[in-house]
């Protein structure tokens, strides 16, 4: 299995570079982040952003695998699968979800905007989709997974863990509820149903001893890495080679290649220090 890697803070055109080497790999994996990620795509002169989705999903005969170390935000995936279906592919064949997978749920987003805002002048410069509160219910084992909506207490696992939240988002201040918001979630996680669910360390395993070849995506950048990033300005999940490991159920025996992607005009999204920074008229300056 081969790994690509954001090697700066993200933004490095991570999702071109899948795209470009695709066609040698009949998996692509992603192993971490959610849709905090934003993978730029032109296909056909039209551009497409992944979020969620691996960046092979336009090359027919890979199938796209999203892996254990994901957090899936039903309503933003379902929009990407329809922006994908508005292009004219067809996914039936093409994209599997790790059951392991854990859900941000519309109190996710909810918590991480309060929790943001009361960092004041010392926030991180969260995307506030709702990342870091579903990876810290996921450590915290509470988490609800894409394999609970095999479940039949699926309902009650969900209305659990948004009581837990609602109660967290009291000690922040006032809280009203987006019910709209969340049917639109509820709708989303029906739709979900339809796409198969695997195991994916068996899947990628069974996939191995075929002799397929894997191309594990990562997403954000090196320097974002939760352990060994700009701490406390990086994002949730392990965005180094390791992580590929853990987020998709694989032993590092069977990692090949680790490819690096770097831009030759280093940026940096969000805060954080980035000490190479120009602030002056060049560092103004548009190409």
């Amino acid at each position: 299995m081969d790994v690509l890697l954001g090697a700066q803070w993200g933004d490095e055109g991570k999702g071109k570079v899948v795209d470009v080497v695709a066609p040698s790999y009949q998996v692509i994996a992603r192993f971490q982040g959610g849709p905090n990620a934003g993978h730029t795509l032109w296909i056909e002169g039209r551009k497409h952003v992944l979020h969620t989705i691996p960046s092979g999903v336009f090359h027919e005969g890979a199938t796209n695998l999203v892996g254990n170390g994901v957090v899936i935000d039903p309503v933003t995936f379902l929009e990407e699968l329809d922006g994908i279906a508005a292009a004219g592919v067809d996914l039936k064949d093409r994209l599997l979800i790790s059951r392991r997978a854990h859900l941000i749920l519309p109190t996710h987003h909810a918590l991480d905007a309060a929790s943001e805002a009361e960092k004041g002048g010392e926030r991180i410069g969260s995307t506030l989709k709702g990342i870091g509160p579903t990876y810290m219910d996921k450590t915290g084992r509470n988490g609800l997974r894409v394999g609970d909506l095999e479940r039949p207490d699926l309902m009650d696992r969900y209305r659990a863990l948004v009581r837990k939240h609602e109660r967290l988002l009291g000690l922040y201040g006032s809280y009203t509820p987006d019910k709209e918001g969340e049917q639109r979630w509820l709708q989303a996680l029906e739709r979900m149903r339809s796409i198969p669910l695997v195991d994916s360390e068996h899947y990628l395993d069974e996939a191995f001893s075929k002799g397929k070849a894997v191309l594990a995506e990562g997403a954000q950048g090196t320097l974002l890495d939760i352990d060994f990033g700009t701490y406390p300005y990086v994002t949730s999940s392990n965005t180094v080679c390791a992580g590929a490991c853990t987020g998709l159920g694989v032993p590092p025996s069977r990692i090949g290649k680790v490819i690096g992607i770097f831009k030759a005009y280093c940026t940096r999204v969000g805060s954080g220090p980035f000490p190479t920074e120009l602030l002056d008229d060049t560092g103004e300056r548009s190409a």
